[in-house]
């Protein structure tokens, strides 16, 4: 293949060749500005081979420890300028072990300047194109194991055009026949790239691998086969070269002699251990699957077992059988190689047990029990022949000093006992042993992080003897030792070459033991050194050009994405994609694969969980079973790419969600950590409020009264009236608004319209000023401290809001509304607004009609009713009338002693001039509230308001000074009001708009209230007597609702997953929020309490004015000592203000209830498609998802369906959707499918309707309490509580014994009385249960055609169990025990831990006079938790603790509750009655009716003697024709078993079942030649059935095969009447 940069490589230059190899000049003249070079310790031939590598793809051949990496090393130092930043492509070194992976990262990271990066099965965060960029930007050398690159290339997330140099360690694995990820990394994507590829660099100390390869007819072929497969020439270095750098050790044979002192009956024994538990696995047909997982684990197990026996002796099979016994389930599966075996662990313990007591007995010598270390002569069969030879070498080898050994052995199991024995032993005390084998998925043997201790260990000297398996060989960095012994062969010249590697130490030894009864293991020995030699001399002197094919890779590709799956890849692919299929602890979806003959050959059938969208594929014939289950899973996988539930990228959806990037001002990334200040946004002001009158000789504004009653009628209130150019929409006349006063008053205001009114040009300036002035008074009054206050002088272009309040005169009489320009000019007219040079006070003498104030005489009239301003006080003061009958000389405070003058003097150092004027009644000046506000608290009593006597003071006239005259108190307790009012008004105006706007684009929202609206968009921040939390409660239901409702009828063929993924990708807060931005929604919302200081109107503009330069220094304040900036509330001319992302989304969500509440689900539906979201369906798209079921009919039989209707309280028109909700997914026997997707459907409705319920059941619960109440009732356990209530788990189908059995065990817990229950909380409570009832309702709801009354009824009969269940718990216990220990200074402890698979939770509570302890012991941490905080919180409360606040269940107690009634259902039902396939069924019969001969038993023995043999005869009778249903019922059922003869049918049960195969024989021949008929049999032997024999006969036919057919055929019915005949079988 070219070399895409080939052109490059000419401008190498190399030095010359020098002898003094430490001193090598570098390989370039760019080396000297390199800090790290490589070239400088690089040896001769180290340089010549990297020279080739530049020059052509190489694979270089060399043993262990001749520095294989440092020549990939020097290749990258050469072809740096490809690989170092800025270009975008990069060097990958791949390595087939993680321990590898991370040592030759170390060593790139050491001996270059390169970024590296390491990936390999753990590697986080490396799942997506995005992250694959972001490693590749940064990284410049990425080392990983193929496994990942073929998974990157094959997904499209690395293309091979990106990669420069690509080198392969290990290299020996790219083989022809192999499906190793190095072969199809070769074949698929670099043989079928015609664009660039890379340079391939190889490494192997040998360069073929595997059984067979070496000898003399296959040699050429394989290291020829190598060159062809990595399109590369295989170069190495003759010895000469190499001794001075390496050494050979001395290969030495040691033999030893088995006696005949090991018993055979002991493997008697164990063989007959073995089938009395293979006998105890019964016939149980609902765990067919399992019992034969759990028979091949428990081959695997024995066969290990007795392996341990032979090569260990009894004390090796001992010690193997206490290692399988004491760790964990997936540890056992990895030391005997079967990880993923889903089995019965129990069958395998009972084994283990007997034989563990077997050999225990046996190993007795004397009166003691057996210890190695106790015994002072080892001999057989204690230790075996083999085990004692290898203790005596040790023996020999324990006092050489540096001392350092690897012993290498085939097995796990066999490595951990022999280190367990070898360290036992006290002859052997001078060797320190431990055993190194390989990282298994799944296993504690060995993680990474423990094998990089013990290699650290036994390169320090704390260890000295390594018991290895092949992980020891293959390239690990482990010290170099001196003797290296193979307990075990090695398996292939590749393992005898890298074994013998590993002893590199000058003067080492490499030893093997050996039978000297077998010389067959002499001959393979000798085998393995001709094998090298001939290597040698094939890859110098080449013999031959012949190869062998390559065979065609059959690959599937995605055109638009360029991701492409071979046939070999899509096995694990397949396995992948099961994976991510839902599942629990009772299933584990897999795929299984059966196979039967073909004309063509060998055909691989595989059956997909029940989950799946597919049930069945059938492959095509092929010439190996191997190659058939290829082509099977590459079908299957492109079958999942057109259904969709694979991506583009051939991923399972899932795996597809890049992170959604939250829509939002990009400048806020600057600040993201702050997290708490969310975005900020423009909130709208109403356009009524925006029309302005500039300019205008005549203005002709709507005139509103304002109308006051206040309750009770203590105040009085001048009338106000606002003015507006815009007629207010009708909605915002009718606005009454109840404004709460202190101590339980109120005013309600609303406005009454009283037509147009016109002002002159001098009248709107008088107008805006008077508006201006009292703004200023209230808001801003220290400008009114001066002598001379401006009005009118600032520009009315900067208001956002143009409207005026006036005070007003109201004839009724007339029905007449004039402003009160009276009040307007007398304000006015005051001196403060006059400027001083104008301003002069005649000289009073008379004191009959003037008071003197500080300010100068002011006439009595202008004094009263007037707004004063008291210095020494700093106050302002409306004076309401002067007091005559008091002066300064009168008592101060009813004092009898104390005057005015004397305190005033004392206190104030305040001379009187005139004590003698009379007082002055008055009233401060109030502060401006927030009258919006829920003053009247709802947990109170409600007591009638009362009369709040007004607080007034004395004063003499001169401490004053006269500002505002005739702004009485009646006019400043009205302005008070006034921004309250306006407030609200704007808002509802708002809120008008954005219904207006979209009843101009949806008319189903035209019936939606103003008011309901401004509630959605009304958060509790405002802190108003309303907030959009309930209506959120009830949108979000709403919403996950309909949209599952969508995704469920619009992807039939999506699991639980997908469609629970799909529905959350949509209803995600990031989502709506980017929905609602996108149609601007969020300018509407009303995020800020009413904050007096900041209300602005025309007047009273904004006096920060906010630009893309100061929106920063405005909204962004610097917290003190720090550089963090945080958000400020701080309001802008443009009305920002900062708002939450999730505000946005609740938001939506609250519209949508507002929808619901208001109109229904067509308005609330409408509402969801104009902002983007499509949540419509067909009727059709129900009819067939309903018609469909007619599936799971064939199930009737297993369920009584009239019982299950009559506890559901519903009769089904499609039976097949009352059989879909009681199939779990282990189960599968009915050709697929399971009630998952139902229990999706039916968990969003019941979500919706008991929060419909709760909703309008409690209309004055908070909205946290409604949620806390929906999160108790909507949940699994409250369901489960359903389920067994009526019973509905005695109807599930399914597979799991272990499933059923938690079931019962929890449902006979929740029958008990609850005194009887378990204080630790009882059994876990298995999902199945909740979800047979979300099914049930899923079910329900499709049956009925949508019809949620229907639902509704029979949701309202399941909530007494739930209500029950729900009223007995806390929500979080733990938050209420926290808060109960807080609230009475009580010191809390939960202390946890873990003993084996169980938490361990103890509670702990002291304090003054209380001390109180719990201990929980439960599976699940949180749930241990959750119950000690239960019981103590019940226990101190039985002490008369109590919380602050309210517990739910008090809540509840006290709360009134009305009619329930489901809110906003206005759908019309759809028909689903439509029977014709429902007819077919009952018309057509069995599904799968096939032609049988009727097969009748001649004899039929129950009790067998030891060697009795059964015989069964098959007798001829009509076929009855064959049934026809429609096609997707019959490949549901039948699959493909029409295809296969009833022989390879029973040839592949008998495999599934580890039995013996059939025999097959024709017992008798009859009739003339031209009239022959043949009658054959078949004989079993079931190792289930022991000593029985099994012979069946079969019909006299014309031909042999057809009679073994029928002899085939009685088999099987004889097996399915035993029960030894599964379903699936």
């Amino acid at each position: 293949m070219p070399y895409g940069e080939s052109s490059t490589a000419a401008s190498v230059q190399f030095p010359p060749e020098t002898s003094d190899h430490g001193k090598t000049p570098s390989l370039d003249v760019e080396s000297s500005l390199v800090k790290k070079d490589p070239t400088k310790i690089a040896r001769k031939y180290q340089l010549d081979l990297c020279k080739k590598a530049m020059e052509e793809n190489t694979i270089v051949y060399l043993g262990t420890g001749c520095g294989k990496t440092h020549i990939a090393v020097l290749l990258m130092h050469e072809m740096r300028h490809l690989i170092k930043k800025p270009n975008k492509d990069v060097c990958v070194f791949l390595a087939p072990t993680v321990a590898l992976v991370h040592q030759q990262a170390k060593v790139i990271s050491d001996s270059t300047d390169f970024e590296v990066g390491t990936y390999c099965g753990s590697s986080k965060g490396t799942k997506s194109h995005q992250h694959w960029e972001e490693e590749i930007e940064q990284n410049e050398v990425l080392v990983m194991t193929p496994q990942i690159l073929l998974h990157n290339l094959s997904h499209c997330f690395i293309k091979m055009e990106m990669i420069t140099l690509l080198i392969f360690d290990e290299c020996h694995h790219a083989q022809v026949k192999s499906s190793h990820p190095y072969a199809e990394i070769m074949k698929v994507f670099y043989k079928n790239n015609s664009t660039k590829v890379p340079r391939i660099f190889g490494m192997t100390a040998s360069p073929v691998v595997g059984k067979g390869a070496s000898t003399e007819a296959n040699l050429p072929k394989s290291i020829n086969s190598l060159e062809q497969m990595l399109d590369a020439k295989v170069y190495s270095v003759d010895d000469e070269a190499l001794q001075s750098f390496v050494t050979s050790p001395a290969v030495r044979i040691y033999r030893y002699s088995s006696t005949a002192s090991m018993e055979t009956s002991l493997y008697c024994k164990i063989e007959e251990i073995k089938c009395q538990c293979i006998e105890t696995l019964g016939r149980s047909i609902e765990d067919h699957q399992k019992r034969m997982s759990t028979k091949k684990l428990l081959n695997r197990v024995h066969e290990n077992v007795v392996f341990s026996l032979r090569s260990l002796g009894i004390w090796g099979a001992l010690q193997a059988t206490r290692i399988l016994l004491s760790g964990d389930h997936s540890e056992r599966h990895a030391l005997v190689g079967a990880e993923g075996i889903s089995s019965d662990e129990s069958v395998c313990d009972k084994y283990l047990a007997k034989a563990a007591d077997l050999f225990a007995s046996k190993s007795m010598t004397g009166d003691s029990l057996s210890d190695p270390s106790s015994l002072e002569i080892l001999k057989e069969p204690c230790f075996s022949a083999k085990l004692l030879r290898l203790i005596g070498i040790l023996t020999s080898f324990r006092l050489q000093q540096n001392m350092k050994c690897i012993v290498f052995v085939n097995r796990i199991v066999t490595a951990r006992s022999l280190s367990y024995i070898l360290q036992k032993l006290e002859l052997l005390r001078q060797w320190k042993s431990g055993f190194l084998v390989g990282v298994h998925s799944g296993a504690k043997i060995m993680s990474r992080k423990t094998m990089s201790a013990i290699v650290e260990k036994f390169r320090s000297g704390e260890l000295n003897l390594l018991v290895a398996t092949s992980v020891g060989e293959e390239g690990l960095d482990i010290q170099t030792c001196c003797l290296v012994i193979r307990f075990d062969l090695p398996e292939t010249v590749a393992s005898f070459i890298q074994s013998r590697g590993r002893a590199r130490m000058p003067r080492s030894e490499y030893a093997f033991l050996v039978d000297s009864g077998n010389e067959k293991e002499l001959a393979i020995i000798d085998g393995f050194e001709k094998d090298e030699s001939r290597m040698n001399t094939e890859i110098t002197d080449r013999t031959s050009s012949e190869t062998y094919n390559i065979p065609v890779q059959k690959t599937f590709r995605v055109d638009s994405s360029g991701a492409s799956v071979s046939s070999a890849y899509s096995i694990s692919l397949l396995y992948q994609y099961c994976s991510k299929l839902p599942h629990d602890e009772f299933f584990d979806p897999r795929p299984n694969f059966f196979y039967f003959d073909d004309l063509g050959g060998t055909v691989c059938q595989i059956t997909l969980p029940s989950n799946a969208p597919i049930h069945q594929i059938v492959g095509t014939p092929q010439l190996s079973m191997e190659d058939a289950k290829r082509d099977a899973c590459l079908k299957a996988i492109e079958e999942l790419h057109k259904l969709g539930a694979l991506n583009d990228c051939l991923l399972p959806r899932q795996n597809d969600a890049e992170p959604e990037k939250v829509l939002g001002s990009s400048d806020s990334d600057e600040y993201a950590d702050d997290i708490s200040r969310g975005e900020l946004y423009e909130m709208r002001v109403p356009s009524v409020f925006g029309q302005s009158w500039k300019n205008e000789k005549t203005v002709r504004l709507n005139s509103y009264y304002i109308k006051f009653s206040p309750t009770p009628e203590d105040r009085v209130y001048k009338n106000f009236g606002l003015f507006i150019m815009t007629r207010l929409p009708m909605e915002a006349e009718q606005l009454e608004l109840d404004l709460h006063l202190a101590h339980g008053r109120s005013v309600m205001t609303k406005f009454i319209p009283f037509g147009v009114v016109e002002f002159n040009k001098d009248e709107i300036k008088m107008a805006e000023n008077f508006q201006e002035m009292f703004l200023k008074i209230i808001l801003d009054r220290l400008e009114f401290v001066s002598k001379f206050v401006e009005l009118g002088a600032k520009s009315h272009t900067s208001a956002s809001t143009f409207y005026l309040l006036l005070p007003v005169i109201l004839k009724e009489y007339d029905d007449v509304m004039k402003v009160d320009w009276k009040t307007v000019k007398r304000c006015l007219c005051s001196p403060i607004f006059r400027h001083p040079e104008v301003t002069s006070d005649k000289m009073v003498t008379s004191m009959d009609n003037h008071l003197l104030l500080a300010n100068g005489y002011k006439s009595i009239t202008d004094v009263e009713n007037s707004l004063v301003y008291v210095p020494h006080t700093k106050f302002f003061f409306f004076v309401t009338n002067i007091i005559y009958e008091k002066n300064g000389f009168s008592p101060h405070k009813n004092s009898e002693t104390s005057s005015f003058v004397d305190h005033l003097n004392e206190k104030f150092s305040i001379n009187l001039k005139r004590p003698e004027q009379p007082l002055l009644h008055a009233k401060q000046l109030f502060n401006l509230h927030n009258l919006l506000h829920d003053r009247k608290n709802a947990d109170d009593e409600v007591t009638e308001p009362h009369e709040l006597e007004e607080h007034f003071v004395y004063f003499p006239p001169e401490l004053c000074e006269l500002k505002i005259v005739g702004f009485s108190k009646d006019i400043g307790s009205s302005i008070s009001l006034l921004p309250s009012i306006m407030h609200r008004l704007g808002n509802l105006l708002v809120a008008i708009e954005l219904r207006n706007q979209l009843s101009s684009s949806f008319p189903e929202a035209a019936e939606i209230s103003a008011h309901r609206v401004l509630e959605a968009l009304t958060t509790e921040q405002c802190q108003e007597r309303f907030s959009l939390e309930r209506l959120e409660v009830l949108g979000d239901a709403f919403l996950k609702f309909s949209v599952a409702r969508h995704f469920f009828l619009l992807h039939d063929s999506f699991h639980e997953g997908d469609l629970t993924s799909k529905r959350s990708n949509i209803v995600n807060n990031s989502n709506l929020l980017k929905l609602a931005v996108k149609r601007n929604l969020q300018v509407y919302i009303r995020d800020q309490a009413l904050d007096p200081i900041q209300f602005y109107a025309l007047g009273r503009p904004c006096p920060r004015v906010c630009t893309k330069e100061t929106e920063d220094s405005i909204h962004l304040c610097l917290n003190s000592g720090e550089e963090k900036r945080s958000a400020t509330q701080i309001r802008c001319n443009k009305h920002h203000h900062w708002l939450h992302r999730k505000t946005i989304s609740d938001v939506v969500e609250a519209l949508v209830g507002a929808f619901i509440v208001d109109s229904g689900f067509k308005a609330a539906i409408a509402f969801l498609t104009w902002i983007g979201m499509q949540v419509n369906f067909e009727a059709s798209q129900v009819v067939n998802i309903c018609t469909g079921s007619v599936g799971y009919f064939p199930l009737s039989s297993e369920v009584d369906i009239p019982s299950l209707e009559g506890k559901l309280g519903h009769h089904f028109v499609h039976k097949g959707l009352l059989l879909q909700a009681f199939v779990h997914p282990s189960y599968n026997k009915h050709g697929g499918g399971c009630y998952q997707r139902l229990e999706f459907l039916g968990d969003a409705v019941l979500d919706y309707l008991i929060t419909s319920y709760l909703y309008s059941a409690y209309p004055k619960l908070k909205p946290g309490q409604l949620t806390d109440l929906r999160s108790l009732s909507v949940n699994n356990k409250a369901f489960a509580c359903v389920a067994v209530d009526r019973c509905f788990h005695e109807f599930l189908l399914c597979d799991s014994s272990a499933l059923t059995g938690a079931i019962k065990k929890y449902a006979d817990y929740i029958r008990r009385p609850a005194s009887d229950r378990d204080k630790n909380g009882g059994p876990n409570c298995p999902k199945a249960l909740g979800d047979l009832v979300e099914s049930c309702i899923g079910a329900v709801l499709l049956d009925s055609g949508f019809d949620l009354n229907k639902v509704w009824k029979i949701m309202t009969s399941f909530l007494d169990p739930i209500m029950k269940f729900s009223s007995s718990l806390q929500l979080s216990p733990v938050r209420d025990l926290q808060e109960l220990c807080q609230s009475h200074n009580l010191e809390l402890e939960l202390l946890t831990s873990k003993l084996a698979k169980t938490f361990s939770v103890e509670a702990k509570v002291t304090g003054d006079g209380v001390y109180e302890e719990v201990s929980v012991t439960s599976q699940n941490k949180k749930e241990a938790a959750k119950v000690a905080s239960q019981l103590l919180f019940s226990k101190l409360k039985a002490q008369g603790l109590k919380l602050r606040t309210k517990t739910l269940e008090d809540v509840l107690k006290s709360t009134s509750k009305t009619e329930p009634k489901l809110i906003g259902f206005d759908e019309t039902p759809i028909d689903v009655k439509d029977t014709t396939i429902i007819e077919q069924v009952i018309v057509n019969g069995d599904l799968c009716n096939k032609s049988n001969a009727e097969i009748c038993p001649i004899q039929d023995v129950s009790d067998a003697s030891p060697s009795c043999v059964i015989r069964v005869v098959a007798q001829r009778l009509q076929s009855s024709s064959k049934g026809k249903l429609s096609e997707t019922v019959q490949n549901r059922d039948c699959g493909s078993d029409l295809a296969r003869t009833a022989r390879s049918r029973l040839y592949e049960l008998c495999a599934a079942n580890y039995w013996k195969p059939p025999s097959f024989d024709c017992c008798k021949e009859e009739g003339p030649d031209h009239l022959k008929l043949f009658t054959c049999m078949v004989t079993m032997e079931i190792e289930e059935a022991s000593n029985m024999i099994i012979e069946f006969i079969g019909e006299p036919l014309p031909k042999k095969k057809d009679s073994a057919d029928s002899a085939a055929e009685a088999a099987f019915w004889y097996l399915k009447e035993k029960g030894y005949l599964h379903n699936a079988n």
